[in-house]
């Protein structure tokens, strides 16, 4: 079965998210369209086949699996491909069996004292000011700092490792060699400061990476390279939006605003309910068939393109009943925001732990906060792959700490 509806446009996916998944999904649960890079795919709508795919081994990350001329999408200089995000087992059970030795629970919980440290430091900043752009000065820097302290990054390069995050995370179209240039940047960094970490070992993820081994299986340098490159692309811009998402959904709601505010414990849900609600990463990354196969009972061709929707499916009302109202007290067992099966993020804890830190040290230094433009004026990037604001300008009052 191949379907005949109208394809829907990247034009709608980015100006009406929701409206457009929801129209997709009442009229079939598996859509052609012409993909982020031009180039044709799949579009996954509905939840019982988003979660299917998204643990089907049938269904590979690995580009080499694409149909020639098929798939356009981002591509990495050799030494940063060997990474989870473009690979299949056996490859991506042995990486992620020693990967997942370096980044247990423990150290997670290690950091929630320096990211509280770091986005006091950044509060600090801003506080006088009285009004800031949150992304700017807070949710954006914060994921940096996060990610240089894990990996080891002394602070002196932090300045210049973030201004090649930037160009590579949100890239000047109209200046393509930048972005190429950051890249090859971090990728000589990286492979400077992995020998650096060889030679004199730090309490930090990236010494531990290069350490672990199991039945005398190590890293590679390309993989240790790849691993940092990854840490980096996953966890910036998603804790970035994250963290903008969900103060925008509280500043939407100024009783679920004091209700938080009452009782801390609730950040939990909170942060979980945004990512079902409005996710920072609105598509899995995507996936190649290695065979022909039946999706939705649409046949797909092996090495076409699918893109799986996780922002639909967590807004399909045959999982999520009511699913476009915002609910703390919702059963949200199955939320796929951070994926499902082998594939599932490696760095959820720490990405929810940040957000959640970040969250308390804002809402305990301002009670009064407020946005500072009207709401109508606040734009989003006009992206499908990602889910986050352009900016998010805040203002409040000098005398307006809280402390819970």
């Amino acid at each position: 079965m191949r379907p005949t509806d109208t394809p829907p446009s990247t034009a709608d996916l980015i100006s009406d998210p929701y409206g457009t998944y929801a129209r997709l999904r009442e009229s079939g649960p598996v859509h052609r369209f012409e993909g982020p890079d031009g180039k044709p795919a799949w579009l996954v709508t509905r939840y019982d086949d988003v979660r299917a795919a998204l643990a089907d081994p049938r269904l590979s990350l690995d580009r080499s699996n694409a149909l020639p001329g098929n798939y356009g999408g981002f591509s990495l200089p050799p030494a940063l491909d060997a990474n989870l995000l473009n690979m299949d087992p056996p490859d991506h059970t042995r990486l992620r069996r020693l990967v997942v030795k370096a980044f247990t629970p423990g150290r997670v919980e290690k950091l929630r004292g320096p990211v509280r440290s770091f986005a006091d430091e950044l509060l600090d900043a801003v506080e006088p000011a009285g009004r800031a752009d949150l992304l700017a000065s807070f949710a954006g820097p914060l994921p940096v700092v996060v990610i240089c302290h894990l990996l080891g990054v002394p602070r002196t390069d932090q300045v210049d490792f973030r201004a090649w995050t930037d160009a590579m995370i949100t890239p000047d179209r109209t200046r393509p060699h930048l972005m190429k240039e950051a890249v090859a940047s971090l990728m000589a960094f990286f492979t400077a400061l992995i020998e650096t970490k060889r030679a004199e070992p730090g309490d930090d993820l990236l010494s531990d990476l290069i350490a672990v081994q199991e039945a005398g299986d190590a890293l590679s340098r390309d993989e240790l390279t790849s691993l940092a490159f990854l840490i980096v692309f996953a966890g910036y811009e998603n804790v970035t939006h994250l963290i903008g998402n969900t103060v925008l959904a509280l500043l939407d709601r100024p009783e679920l605003l004091r209700t938080v505010r009452k009782d801390p414990d609730g950040l939990a849900a909170l942060v979980e309910e945004v990512s079902r609600w409005d996710g920072p990463t609105p598509l899995a990354i995507r996936r190649f068939p290695v065979e022909d196969m039946e999706i939705g009972g649409v046949t797909v061709l092996a090495g076409e393109t699918v893109l799986l929707s996780l922002a639909s499916a967590n807004r399909d009302p045959a999982r999520f009943p009511d699913p476009d109202r915002f609910d703390l007290g919702r059963d949200r067992s199955g939320n796929l925001a951070l994926g499902h099966g082998i594939h599932y993020c490696l760095g959820a804890a720490l990405g929810r732990m940040e957000t959640e830190t970040a969250l308390a040290a804002l809402l305990e230094r301002f009670e009064n906060l407020e946005l500072d433009v009207p709401r109508d004026e606040l734009t989003w990037r006009p992206a499908i792959r990602a889910r986050g604001l352009k900016s998010l300008p805040v203002r409040w009052s000098s005398d307006g700490r809280t402390g819970f």
